[in-house]
C-alpha cells in the first residue's frame, strides 16, 4: 500500500511539473511572439469579432483575399488590404504613407471604426484585465500593457515577416535552374521593355516612393490617394508603390482591388487607356503603351510568380 502511494504522490508531482512547465513553454519568451499572439486575438476588436489576421492572411502573403476587407460589424474597409511581408526598414506605410513606422501602423486598423473600431485606452484596459497578457507584458517590457509596448509588440512581430527564399532568390545566389525560361525572360522584361522597374526597384522591389499611375478620375475613380493623407493638390491620384515579394498570393490588386490577377494587372500597364482612359496627371512613364506580346506578358507573369518565399504555396502555378 505504501509503495502504491507514493507511486501516486510522484505521479501527481510529476503531473504538476508538467502542467507548470507547459505553462512556461507557453509564456511568449519574445516580444515578437507576444505581437504574434495579439496579432491573431479579437481582444483587440471593439466587438471581439475580428483581429489583425482576419485581414492579413497569414496564406495569402498577410494580405486579404477581398477587394475591400470586412471590419467589424462587417463594414468594408475604404482601401483594399496589403501584404504586410517585407516591411522591415520602409520609411511610410498604408497606400497613402500617413504612418512614419510600423508602431504607428499598427495602431491604425485598432482605432478605426471601419475596422476593429476599439479606442487604444480600451485596448489596453483590456489587456490590464487579462491576467496572461498582464504578465507577459510585466515580463518582457517591465511594465504593464500601456499602448506604446502593445504596438511595440505588435511591430516587433510584423519585423519578423521578412521573406528572401523565392526562387528569385536562389536565381541571383548563382543556381541558374532555380528560375523557369519564362520567368528568366520575365526578369529581362521587367528591367527592359516593360519598365517595371523604373517603381519597383531594390532588394524588395519598391522604391518606397509615391507614383499616380492613373487611377484616380475624380468621377468613377474618386480615391485622391496621398492628397488625403497631405492635402497637397499636386498628390492627387498618388500611391505607395508597393513591394512586389510574394505579390502572387496577394490578389486582389491595386488600392481599390480593381485587378483580379497578375495578368490583369500586366494588361493594364501594357495598355492603360484601354481600361482608364481619363486618369488625371497619370505618370508620362505610361503615357504610350508598352506593346508586349501575348508570350512576353506571360513571361512577365512568370517571373512575378518566381517573387513567391517557399512559405506561400502556389495552387494554380
Amino acid at each position: 500500500m505504501k509503495l502504491r502511494k507514493m507511486i501516486f504522490i510522484l505521479l501527481g508531482i510529476l503531473c504538476a511539473y508538467t502542467i507548470i512547465a507547459g505553462f512556461k513553454t507557453n509564456d511568449p519568451p519574445t516580444k515578437a511572439q507576444l505581437g504574434e499572439k495579439l496579432f491573431f486575438d479579437p481582444l483587440l476588436s471593439k466587438d471581439r469579432s475580428i483581429s489583425c489576421a482576419s485581414c492579413h492572411i497569414p496564406q495569402f502573403g498577410f494580405a486579404d483575399t477581398l477587394a475591400f476587407s470586412n471590419g467589424i460589424h462587417h463594414t468594408p474597409t475604404k482601401r483594399n488590404t496589403p501584404g504586410i511581408t517585407n516591411l522591415s526598414g520602409r520609411p511610410n506605410f498604408f497606400w497613402d504613407g500617413r504612418a512614419a513606422s510600423l508602431e504607428d501602423q499598427a495602431l491604425q486598423p485598432i482605432i478605426n471604426p471601419d475596422e476593429m473600431g476599439l479606442p487604444i485606452e480600451e485596448a489596453v484596459q483590456r489587456l490590464n484585465d487579462n491576467e496572461s497578457y498582464r504578465s507577459y507584458f510585466q515580463q518582457l517590457f517591465n511594465s504593464p500593457p500601456n499602448s506604446k509596448n502593445l504596438l511595440q509588440a505588435i511591430a516587433a512581430f510584423e519585423r519578423t515577416l521578412e521573406t528572401a527564399n523565392s526562387p528569385y532568390d536562389r536565381y541571383i545566389a548563382g543556381d541558374d535552374n532555380a528560375l523557369t525560361p519564362s520567368a528568366i525572360r520575365g526578369r529581362l522584361l521587367f528591367i527592359g521593355k516593360a519598365n517595371c522597374n523604373n517603381c519597383h526597384s531594390g532588394e524588395d522591389f519598391t522604391a518606397d516612393r509615391f507614383k499616380n499611375i492613373g487611377l484616380y478620375n475624380g468621377t468613377t475613380l474618386r480615391d485622391a490617394g496621398r492628397f488625403e493623407a497631405t492635402k497637397d493638390s499636386s498628390h492627387r491620384g498618388f500611391f505607395k508603390v508597393p513591394g512586389l515579394r510574394n505579390v502572387a498570393v496577394t490578389a486582389p490588386y491595386m488600392h481599390n482591388g480593381m485587378f483580379k490577377t497578375l495578368k490583369e494587372v500586366i494588361a493594364y500597364y501594357n495598355e492603360p487607356n484601354n481600361i482608364v482612359h481619363d486618369g488625371i496627371n497619370r505618370d508620362l512613364s505610361l503615357s504610350k503603351p508598352l506593346n508586349l506580346s501575348k508570350e512576353e506578358m506571360e513571361d512577365l507573369e512568370a517571373f512575378l510568380v518566381a517573387l513567391t518565399d517557399d512559405r506561400f504555396k502556389l495552387k494554380d502555378h
